[in-house]
């Protein structure tokens, strides 16, 4: 069988609306906490990824914040939400080639601003837009909500999907929410409540968008050797894909009907010799509830245009089916890019999920989206082989 890398810690800060704090310091936090779960100290730590995301206030130079010293490999990585997983899988390609024993891989953004609207760090960047996008903008694109939008909009139109299949999304990833202690929102939905949330920018309502967080997440990856001392089940990284489709918003373009999910999960489950059926968890990355769908869609869970009506028929929550983003996602819990579904998929992977934990959790797929379905990647993970 296949020598696999190990995700052996994983630490995550206080999230939310957490103020007073800097991405750096989110972020250290996150890497001590990731390497005492798994029973290292940070003298063990030979590589460092750095994800950062809008603050602006995270680098390299965390390595010498953490007195790390003599490292093999360090690097930043920026995919947008799809980083996470990219560099899960460069720490595991390190591992595996003997170029790094135990790698860190972070992320951590300070984005809330105490009495600021919560999402204007992300429409400031879209007004900054140059290049075609600036052309976007100045068309009335004024936020990454607007382009999202264009995209549900034309899915949902070709598909025939209507509103309260979104709407399934948002509430049965809440109910997941009610037993996560780490997520932001708790309280049940209803379909009733879905409907009568304001409008952001049609079709999306407030609750098909995901929260703006502050915070940090760190995984450790290691060998398979190192993995089998150390203090929690170790959890394989069996495969990895990404893709970076280039899509233009012009006639013929497959833009918001077909994402890069499709080709970086064809590459991660070849890698892992799996296929959708063998998946027990599915973590998906859930900017918007229509990413959700189409994602499922592209991991062959379903055929296109389908995975709505499986939400709606309760599929994705607890007791379903394929059950689907068990923490409650980035609608829900919190909104700290890929590591959000990625720190779920370990803890799930693990049996570590207390009473949100789903019976069959051998396997879980995770994906990353980044932009505005401009980049994608993919996990397969597993249980100690």
């Amino acid at each position: 069988m296949r020598r696999t890398a190990a995700i052996v810690g994983a630490g995550l800060t206080e999230v939310g609306k957490v103020y007073g704090r800097t991405a750096s310091s989110f972020a250290a936090e996150a890497v001590r906490l990731a390497v005492a779960d798994a029973g290292l100290v940070l003298g063990d730590v030979d590589g460092l990824l750095v994800n950062a995301g809008m603050s602006g206030d995270l680098d390299v130079t965390l390595a010498r914040r953490l007195g790390l010293r003599d490292l093999r490999l360090l690097s930043q990585v920026n995919a947008y939400g799809a980083s996470a997983g990219i560099m899960v899988a460069q720490a595991a390609s390190a591992v595996l080639a003997g170029d790094a024993e135990v790698v860190a891989c972070v992320f951590a953004d300070a984005p809330r601003q105490q009495g600021a609207a919560s999402g204007e760090t992300y429409r400031q960047s879209s007004l900054r837009a140059v290049g075609f996008r600036s052309a976007e903008t100045a068309s009335g694109f004024r936020s990454v909500n607007h382009r999202y939008a264009l995209a549900a909009s034309r899915y949902m139109a070709h598909f025939g999907v209507p509103q309260d299949h979104l709407g399934a999304v948002a509430i049965s990833q809440r109910a997941w929410a009610v037993d996560n202690p780490a997520a932001q929102l708790r309280t049940p939905l209803t379909l009733e409540d879905y409907h009568r949330s304001r409008w952001i920018v049609e079709p999306l309502h407030l609750l098909d968008c995901c929260l703006v967080s502050n915070g940090g997440a760190a995984i450790v990856v290691t060998t398979p050797e190192r993995a089998a001392s150390l203090a929690q089940p170790p959890v394989s990284v069996l495969g990895w894909g990404q893709a970076h489709p280039g899509y233009t918003l012009e006639r013929g373009s497959d833009f918001g009907l077909v994402t890069g999910a499709a080709p970086s999960s064809a590459a991660a489950y070849a890698m892992a010799g799996l296929g959708p059926h063998d998946i027990d968890v599915r973590e998906i990355y859930d900017c918007y509830t229509y990413t959700v769908l189409v994602t499922l869609e592209d991991y062959g869970f379903c055929g296109k245009g389908e995975a709505g009506a499986l939400a709606a028929s309760g599929a994705l929550g607890p007791g379903g089916s394929l059950p689907t983003n068990t923490g409650g996602g980035q609608l829900s819990a919190f909104y700290l890019w890929g590591m959000t579904p990625l720190m779920e998929a370990v803890t799930q992977v693990r049996g570590h999920a207390g009473s949100r934990q789903v019976e069959r959790h051998e396997t879980a797929i995770v994906s990353g989206k980044g932009g505005v379905l401009d980049h994608h990647s993919t996990l397969v993970l597993g249980g100690a082989r």
